[in-house]
């Protein structure tokens, strides 16, 4: 009797056993996280409180604050492409001695550049340069080097602000612009309307002195004093 109980019992708890096991397995198995994210994007419907990122400020602007001392740090990136010194050999990449204000796709030394970036024509300014270092297959599509870019604007201008500096003729950087005055005028001021002190407004009625001077007699109003 006993071991007909035991045996019972042993049926009971390996049964009891394998169902907590399969419950585990079964958890880990179909176990979902919660997403970072709830909901699927829509296409051309804009999420609530998001808007369009704020625009880069101009390379004008950034160049008035540029750092060349930092722009040469950042330029280490460029180093193992490109020398920067008057005479140096073209690498990779061109020497850019005096590259600010050269011809684009033409340099010294005669190195190959693409015929994308020979199409370009024009100098490169500020402006372009600011563009290159963005995003090279942006600018020229089908040009040869591989960089990704610099993501960061004050990277860029520090940048360009430090190969400026290797040149034998720098060029002047540009000043960021004044701000607007103030249509206003100071403050404090009035406006300058061009009426005469002490005279009623456009469109206002003008007062009669001598029916003025009757009505304070009756009392309607105070007395005008007489000139």
């Amino acid at each position: 009797m006993n071991d007909r109980n035991n045996t019972i019992a042993g049926w009971v708890l390996g049964a009891g056993i394998v169902a907590l096991g399969a419950g585990i397995v079964s958890s880990e198995y179909f176990h979902a996280e919660r997403p970072e994210k709830m909901g699927y994007p829509i296409e051309g419907v804009v999420e609530a409180g998001a808007g369009a990122a704020p625009a880069e400020v101009p390379i004008e602007q950034r160049l008035a604050t540029a750092d060349p001392a930092h722009g040469a740090t950042v330029f280490q990136k460029c180093a193992a492409c490109h020398t920067v010194t008057k005479g140096g050999a073209n690498g990779v990449g061109p020497n850019l001695w005096g590259v600010v204000g050269e011809p684009i796709g033409q340099g010294v030394g005669g190195f190959p550049f693409s015929d994308a970036l020979k199409s370009k024509g024009g100098a490169w300014n500020f402006v372009e340069l600011d563009e290159w270092l963005t995003s090279p297959r942006k600018f020229a599509e089908g040009t040869k080097m591989t960089f990704a870019g610099l993501s960061k604007g004050q990277d860029r201008a520090d940048v360009i602000a430090y190969l400026n500096q290797q040149s034998d003729s720098p060029k002047p950087l540009p000043k960021a612009g004044a701000a607007p005055a103030d249509a206003a005028g100071p403050e404090g001021k009035a406006a300058d309307t061009g009426a005469v002190p002490g005279t009623p407004a456009a469109g206002a009625p003008s007062v009669d002195p001598h029916a003025a001077e009757q009505a304070a007699e009756k009392g309607d109003m105070p007395a005008v004093e007489k000139k």
